[in-house]
């Protein structure tokens, strides 16, 4: 099936129009009219070749969400009409061990990602989002709760799930003390998920200008993390930090704000390695972990669990023929705090 997209062809070149083919649907897929695709800052280190191995043309996107419009013959799960999302994968090998412990994400074999993978029925590589369709197995689309925003869906396929998902592993609470470093598009998903979680919830910040909105996002406190005094007040009284900060810092300031057998995860993917002096772990027995998006289960559990407390993103919604300016916006960290595409600009006017 022809499909209308958008692709870049090079590193340098900017997102432009791009007509793709769709496979027709098995009998174990599920076609999806997108509706709304969110933009995430891996689009753009991916479009740009910032992480090397990019294939081109690149048609990036994972945060989708849509409508049914076909389904095959043994599809159980979705009807045409149903509006359903996909995430960051589309596939896996389904029979190693972290594939039957419904850990996908680090499927032994290879997982397949949206877009920029290996892909088995063309030969060539997935295409994502910023597209009019999708065709993805059943077992990789995700149902959306109906009383959530669709628009404000769309980046909980990735900013929900790769904040939930540490939140849950390790165990986040009520009443237990929450940091989280940084507020931007995951940052601020951080923040809703851990306060809805019963967490008493701390914003650590490097700019005074956002202080205000990390409070009517929910968080309890909110601490600048270059005033050292007040850093020094919250030494050795953390349950768990989520740290979401993309750029290279300063891990140690944060991982001394641990409790005993606390917890600093890592999801911000620094371009410079991060320096930790071990001691910092090695007295009060700290960890430090890493963790990358999540399961189709958990996935579908944090979808549930938003719409249960009624979560979404904090949006800007445009058309797609804005993508290449929000790419260049997003880099400056000019936007509250995701960019969705409304896909209905991609389609032909008459």
């Amino acid at each position: 099936m022809k499909t209308n997209s958008y692709a870049t062809s090079s590193a340098t070149t900017p997102l432009a129009p791009f007509s793709l083919e769709r496979r027709v649907p098995g009998e174990h897929d599920v076609q999806i009219e997108i509706l709304f695709c969110g933009v995430c800052h891996s689009d753009v280190h991916t479009v740009r070749n910032e992480w090397q191995g990019t294939t081109y043309p690149c048609v990036p996107g994972h945060e989708i969400v849509g409508r049914v419009t076909k389904v095959g013959a043994k599809v159980q799960k979705f009807k045409t009409g149903d509006i359903a999302g996909v995430g960051c994968l589309v596939d896996s090998c389904r029979t190693c061990g972290s594939c039957e412990e419904h850990l996908e994400q680090f499927c032994e074999n290879g997982a397949i990602f949206t877009y920029n993978s290996p892909d088995k029925h063309s030969g060539g590589v997935t295409y994502g989002g910023y597209s009019e369709s999708i065709v993805v197995d059943e077992a990789f689309v995700l149902r959306v709760p109906e009383n959530l925003d669709l628009a404000g869906t769309a980046p909980l396929l990735c900013a929900g799930i790769t904040t939930y998902s540490p939140l849950r592993h390790h165990g986040v609470t009520r009443g237990q003390k929450v940091g989280i470093v940084g507020l931007g598009g995951l940052g601020h998903m951080g923040v809703k998920l851990a306060k809805a979680m019963g967490a008493r919830v701390v914003v650590f910040t490097t700019s005074q200008s956002k202080v205000e909105d990390a409070l009517r996002l929910g968080a309890d406190e909110v601490v600048l993390s270059k005033d050292e005094s007040a850093m020094k007040e919250h030494l050795n009284s953390f349950h768990f930090i989520l740290d979401t900060v993309g750029a290279k810092h300063d891990i140690n300031a944060y991982l001394v704000l641990l409790r005993r057998d606390g917890n600093l995860t890592q999801v911000g993917v620094a371009s410079e390695p991060l320096e930790v002096d071990v001691t910092n772990l090695i007295f009060g027995r700290r960890n430090f972990s890493g963790s990358l998006i999540g399961g189709l289960k958990e996935t579908q559990e944090m979808l549930d669990f938003c719409g249960l407390h009624q979560i979404t993103s904090d949006i800007e919604l445009i058309p797609i023929q804005q993508v290449n300016e929000a790419y260049d916006r997003l880099v400056k960290g000019d936007v509250k705090y995701r960019f969705v595409i409304d896909m209905a600009s991609l389609k032909p006017t008459a």
